[in-house]
């Protein structure tokens, strides 16, 4: 197993518990609560996979669908830790965003596109899960918030080409850009930074 496998699986658990973990607050069941942590880490994978026009990554290996099922029995057994942690939400939903978004850059290499498409791809990647999980609990994306989300995945893909040029070995590069979305989410948070919200006609 390579260090970008590591990054996936890290990456999929992450995202599952974040939306195991407001599956909970919602007071879904078990099973319910699977779903939404599926579809979390599964979501963004599967649209990048069906734009590159290859078979979705976890139609070839159940070891997903596993991870997922080990992100529900981790809540079930440490929920008490797990739930009432400050900030359990943000801490794994963030670091699965930068895990996804330097497996969907390297998938979409891999596939033989562009930097360019790459970096979309990444964002892809790492929001469009995320997306799911809130439409599916009734929440207002986070990408559709004033959070710098889509655009810390975008920083990150911009690191990743960046390390590419100056010839840094994979492993850095990688770890090097999920750092960056990871800072840049971080920071915006806690210096309360945020995209300026489009204004309506009818505001002041």
């Amino acid at each position: 197993m390579n260090f970008i496998h590591l990054i996936d699986y890290a990456g999929t658990f992450a995202f599952a518990i974040s939306g195991i973990r407001l599956a909970s607050a919602k007071r879904f069941d078990w099973f319910g609560a699977y779903v939404v942590g599926l579809v979390t880490a599964i979501g963004g994978g599967t649209t990048r996979d069906l734009l590159l026009n290859v078979t979705p990554f976890w139609m070839t290996q159940p070891s997903y669908l596993i991870v997922t099922g080990l992100a529900l029995i981790s809540v079930i057994l440490f929920g008490k830790f797990i739930i009432r942690l400050n900030n359990t939400f943000f801490i794994f939903d963030t670091i699965g965003l930068g895990l996804f978004v330097v497996v969907g850059i390297e998938r979409t290499l891999d596939a033989g596109f562009p930097f360019w498409v790459a970096i979309v791809m990444g964002m892809i990647t790492g929001s469009v899960g995320g997306i799911t999980r809130d439409i599916l609990i009734n929440e207002l994306p986070l990408i559709f918030r004033k959070d710098i989300y889509a655009l810390a995945c975008v920083i990150g893909g911009v690191v990743f080409l960046c390390c590419y040029e100056a010839h840094f070995s994979s492993t850095i590069t990688q770890i090097l850009s999920a750092a960056s979305v990871i800072l840049t989410r971080v920071l915006a948070v806690k210096y309360h930074i945020s995209i300026p919200v489009l204004k309506g006609h009818d505001d002041n």
